[in-house]
């Protein structure tokens, strides 16, 4: 797509990644007042994006991850400085974005509220560490900073993923390098579901009978013991 110079291609490239930075920042807010008014957020979004114009569906999640989305507005941001300007869309969706692990653990703390269990000494099995679904692309992973908090919480926290087999040295979160993935079972207190990974969507999470945390809505069938974060 020729465009008239290196700034108008850099533009559009950061104006593309904006755009889905701040309508994810939309549905991670509109998921959270949602659940506290009873309505399914999946559901709305299924129902919204059936309008032939004018919407295009974002989907929710616990945080974002990839080397661009997380990254790449917040070079405007630092430039916008430059030229006294205060890039607020840009900096309230990276708040909101940032803040979703946070969420996600306090969802985690209800689930196992619920069935009379603490979080501290609880075992919890993440299911995913790719920021996306299908790929072993572990990049700025929110899944990480969740790992993270999750342990400084108490909890014991294993994790399973068909791409990532073993987690290997990142720039943040080194000291997880070397762990591995484990087997899927009905020995944790917890399944947290962070990547919607294609390996997931046959598995019968009820008959595990345990709850489960979905942060994908990988989970349709909603009699099992599942909280939605």
């Amino acid at each position: 797509m020729p465009v008239s110079s290196t700034k108008a291609a850099e533009a559009a490239k950061l104006l593309e990644n904006i755009y889905r930075s701040v309508n994810i920042a939309l549905v991670n807010e509109l998921k959270m007042l949602f659940d506290r008014m009873g309505i399914d957020v999946w559901e709305v979004i299924e129902a919204a994006k059936t309008k032939p114009f004018g919407f295009h569906a974002f989907y929710p999640g616990p945080g974002l991850g990839g080397h661009c989305i997380p990254i790449d507005p917040f070079y405007l941001t630092w430039k916008a400085r430059e030229y006294e300007f205060n890039t607020r869309f840009i900096e309230l969706a990276g708040e909101i974005n940032t803040s979703m692990p946070d969420y996600v653990v306090l969802r985690v703390m209800k689930a196992l509220n619920d069935q009379g269990k603490s979080l501290k000494g609880s075992k919890i099995l993440i299911l995913g560490l790719a920021y996306k679904a299908n790929v072993d692309d572990d990049r700025e992973s929110p899944y990480y900073r969740l790992l993270e908090k999750l342990e400084e919480l108490g909890t014991e926290v294993s994790y399973n993923n068909p791409y990532i087999p073993e987690i290997r040295m990142t720039r943040e979160h080194g000291k997880f390098a070397g762990r591995k993935s484990v087997e899927i079972s009905d020995r944790f207190d917890l399944i947290l579901i962070a990547t919607a990974h294609d390996e997931y969507q046959s598995i019968n999470f009820k008959s595990l009978g345990i709850p489960v945390v979905d942060t994908r809505n990988v989970i349709r069938d909603k009699s099992g013991i599942v909280y939605q974060a």
